[in-house]
């Protein structure tokens, strides 16, 4: 009997201690839960504060939104109106009934737009546009450059989650050492440690969005002294170059908020790359003038299950002007580094929808 009650004994310590051990794995689950991406943590308010708080779509188009349908069926699975939407198109479009097919952009343009002319300061302009109306609802706390070729690669539960777990932006910010592309005129302006290189479609928070709106220095000295380099084609049609080869071959957009977030010293608030996936093929043209210019366009053909799976299997990135390599990560744990894709043409994007390659519903 004594033997018996010794066991017993031991049996209940063993299971108190098995109790603790689930109740420390359950305490430091939610200690986990409770840090965002960066490793700050966030309060109870902060959380939910940030359950309430929307994201500003930002679509930047020549005319029509050619995937408005795709978009559709992304938003159609948000119920409790965590986004906005905002157009720039043409001066004068009107997005309507005969010119979307989804209800989601009826009339979703800014109406102060300007003419946008790929390479030129005027795509920062229509960045800056569409910022300053999205900055008017105080709720839309994160801000997404998408292009008119963009496609959500998942649905918006996710989406909205991997954005708002972390507490910076996501910018691709690299040092740009390449000769020709910094002119030395910004300087001591912009002075050239500050002169950053990388993609335009960054995700940004509220803060940065302001920085950008308020900016007159950097944004001033980009109108003046960052310009493509000019094509053959168009020499007819202004002064010939000196020396075509040693012409500024400064893309604004490239650019611009990047060296503005280096410039203010928040780039300690930024993590270092887009959430949208491009494609460089820099054989893809014979015209060594153009080779690197513009990111590969995906077609029909090439809307398969292996492209997007080659996509959503990217979990890092590799930076080789500055020998850096991102590994992706959200709410501290391994993930996918992209959220969109681009460029896709109209029929490649209606057969991933329908072959529901992509899971945006």
């Amino acid at each position: 009997m004594k033997r018996k009650g010794v066991g017993v004994a031991k049996r209940k310590r063993l299971i108190r201690m098995a109790w603790c051990l689930l109740l420390l794995v359950f305490l430091g689950t939610l200690f986990l839960h409770s840090f965002s991406e960066d490793g700050s943590s966030m309060s109870e308010a902060e959380e939910e504060s940030q359950n309430k708080n929307k994201i500003a779509f930002l679509f930047i188009a020549r005319n029509r939104l050619p995937l408005d349908m795709i978009w559709h069926a992304f938003f159609e699975e948000e119920k409790e109106g965590k986004f906005s939407i905002l157009v720039h198109s043409r001066p004068g479009f009107v997005l309507n009934k005969v010119t979307t097919r989804s209800s989601f952009f009826f009339n979703r343009q800014v109406n102060n737009s300007v003419q946008v002319d790929w390479g030129e300061a005027s795509m920062l302009e229509a960045e800056r546009i569409l910022l300053r109306n999205a900055l008017l609802d105080p709720d839309n706390d994160r801000f997404v450059f998408l292009s008119d070729s963009c496609i959500p690669l998942y649905n918006f539960s996710y989406t909205y989650d991997y954005i708002m777990s972390s507490m910076r932006s996501f910018v691709d910010s690299f040092a740009d050492a390449k000769e020709g592309r910094y002119n030395p005129r910004m300087n001591p302006v912009i002075p050239i440690q500050n002169w950053r290189k990388g993609s335009q479609w960054a995700v940004l928070i509220r803060k940065h969005a302001e920085a950008v709106v308020n900016d007159k220095t950097v944004f001033l000295q980009f109108q003046k002294h960052c310009r493509r380099r000019s094509l053959p084609e168009f020499w007819r049609d202004q002064p010939f170059p000196v020396n075509p080869a040693k012409e500024h071959n400064c893309i604004p957009d490239e650019h611009y908020v990047q060296t503005l977030i280096a410039q203010e010293g928040l780039e300690g608030e930024i993590i270092r790359r887009s959430l949208t996936h491009s494609a460089w093929d820099l054989s893809a043209t014979r015209d060594k003038e153009r080779r690197g210019w513009h990111p590969v366009t995906y077609r029909l053909n090439d809307a398969t299950p292996s492209l997007i799976q080659f996509i959503k299997g990217i979990d890092n990135i590799h930076f080789e002007t500055e020998n850096r390599r991102e590994w992706c990560a959200s709410k501290g744990r391994p993930a996918p580094c992209f959220l969109f894709s681009r460029k896709f043409t109209r029929s490649a994007a209606v057969r991933l929808l329908n072959s529901s390659l992509i899971a945006v519903r």
